[in-house]
Order: C-alpha cells, then sequence, then structure tokens
C-alpha cells in the first residue's frame, strides 16, 4: 500500500499548495467581500448625498411657489396647485427613499465590522477606509 503512495507522489499525481499561496488566495477572496462591501457603502452614501440635495431644492421649491399669504391657496391657479401636489408627492418619495438608506447603511457598517472580526489576519489595502 504504501509503494501505492510513494509512486503516486513520484507520478505527481497530488501536490498541495505552499502555505504562502494559500494565505495569498485567501486574501484575494476576502478583499473582494471587502471591496463589495466598501463599494455599497459608498454607493449608498452617494446616493444619500444626492436625493438629500435633490429634495432639499424641491422643498426650497415648493416652499417659494406655494406663496407667503394665509389665503393664496384660495386664489391659486389649478396648474399651481396641481404642480404643489406633483411636489408633495416628490418630496413624499424622496423622504421616504432617505429613510431607507439610514436604515441601510449601518447595515453595510456591520458587515464592514464582522469581516474585519472574523478575519483578523486580512490586510485590506490603503484605499479603504
Amino acid at each position: 500500500m504504501f509503494q501505492l503512495f510513494l509512486r503516486a507522489r513520484a507520478h505527481n499525481y497530488f501536490k498541495s499548495r505552499s502555505s504562502d499561496r494559500d494565505s495569498e488566495t485567501d486574501q484575494v477572496r476576502i478583499a473582494a467581500i471587502a471591496d463589495a462591501i466598501d463599494n455599497a457603502l459608498l454607493a449608498t452614501e452617494a446616493e444619500r448625498a444626492g436625493l438629500s440635495h435633490r429634495v432639499d431644492d424641491v422643498l426650497a421649491l415648493a416652499a417659494i411657489t406655494m406663496g407667503n399669504a394665509s389665503d393664496e391657496y384660495l386664489t391659486r391657479d389649478p396648474k399651481d396647485s396641481a404642480q404643489q401636489d406633483r411636489f408633495g408627492i416628490e418630496i413624499l418619495n424622496g423622504q421616504r427613499r432617505l429613510k431607507e438608506l439610514e436604515v441601510i447603511m449601518p447595515h453595510f457598517k456591520f458587515l464592514k465590522v464582522a469581516l474585519t472580526s472574523r478575519f483578523p489576519d486580512f490586510k485590506p489595502s490603503g484605499n479603504r477606509s
């Protein structure tokens, strides 16, 4: 039986990789996950910043077109009222999405912390936050 193993080794049927190569392979796999988490977090933060800016713009526009007289709604043109309704819908949709993003972002941050705690030997590249 031992002769069979020696022959297998002599014919290169099986050869294990070095521990350095195994470690490098693991680092690449972990880095791919870390990159995905970082990209998701950055995209979420960018979406939140852009959407927040747009919601603020629509709020300002709605305030300007609303007027400041207490009875202005009585004499407002129907087109202006329809525009106010559209602004209201867009504002609500934007604020809903902002709330969703505020819930999602901590989850991505948790995943990042979990990854580093589960793989303490992982050495992230210098461009990660």
